[in-house]
């Protein structure tokens, strides 16, 4: 079963049985009955629905907001794993730490120049920038110690490759959307409904009231192109950026 169908269902239900016991207890009410002396229940819902939909939003900016935060932190490792390699290759023959660098130099210029961009557009890594940092995987772990001091960088070099790997694989699985199409539906259904009930509480055409109401929508399109901005770590306008690539790999980035 569908988590759509599993949705209307829930929702369908839940009407049902309010509606239904709010027909049977009118059934029951007596004549003499005097609704005046009952508070008027429109603005306590109106209130409370409001509410209920500021925590929805409240909480979906909070989830898109860290997942941008920790798709910028998987950037941030994966530059500075990368930086490690290059540093610590110092201690290599010299054609072995110039290889090592060129190739991670090549890595680094790769995916702010075209990887990034491809991200913006699919979603996705692409292949050539996997086998770019599989070479430079193959520079650290094929080479064969000749000293002490080189064999006690190696396995610290061979680390750091695997953390830079590890950091693009969540930078990866952070480059598409991250709110499922329900959440949104959500949010939507409930910004019409939100702003619906504003004409339930007899709203004139004064300047006052109209000023109000116009404000409130905007307010609520606005949050709602907040959560649609940050949902797209890589894609949209306020998201992750290549600074701690360019900040660690300037000659890279320069090329």
């Amino acid at each position: 079963m569908s988590e759509w169908l599993v949705l209307t269902i829930a929702m369908a239900s839940a009407c049902a049985v309010v509606l239904t016991i709010a027909v049977l207890n009118n059934r029951r009410i007596g004549e003499d009955d005097d609704p005046s002396e009952t508070p008027d229940v429109i603005e306590y819902m109106t209130m409370m629905i409001g509410v209920v939909y500021a925590i929805v939003l409240g909480l979906a900016i909070a989830g898109v907001w860290e997942g941008r935060s920790a798709a910028q932190e998987s950037v941030r490792l994966e530059a500075q794993a990368l930086h490690e390699v290059s540093a610590r290759s110092s201690v290599y023959p010299v054609e072995v730490r110039d290889r090592i660098r060129a190739d991670v130099d090549a890595y680094v210029a790769y995916v702010i120049d075209d990887e990034w961009k491809a991200m913006t557009d699919t979603g996705s890594l692409t292949e050539r920038g996997t086998r770019l940092l599989d070479r430079v995987r193959a520079d650290v772990t094929e080479y064969q110690p000749r000293t002490d001091h080189e064999g006690q960088a190696y396995q610290p070099l061979v680390d750091q490759v695997a953390a830079a790997d590890d950091a693009r694989g969540s930078r990866g699985q952070s480059a598409g959307a991250t709110m499922p199409g329900v959440v949104w539906f959500g949010l939507i259904t409930g910004a019409m409904v939100t702003v619906g009930l504003i004409f339930t509480l007899q709203i004139r055409r004064t300047f006052r009231e109209l000023l109000l109401a116009g404000l409130f929508s905007v307010l609520i399109a606005f949050l709602l192109f907040l959560i649609w901005d940050f949902d797209s770590p890589f894609g949209r306008g306020i998201s992750a950026t290549t600074a701690p690539f360019v900040d660690l790999f300037p000659d890279a980035a320069r090329d």
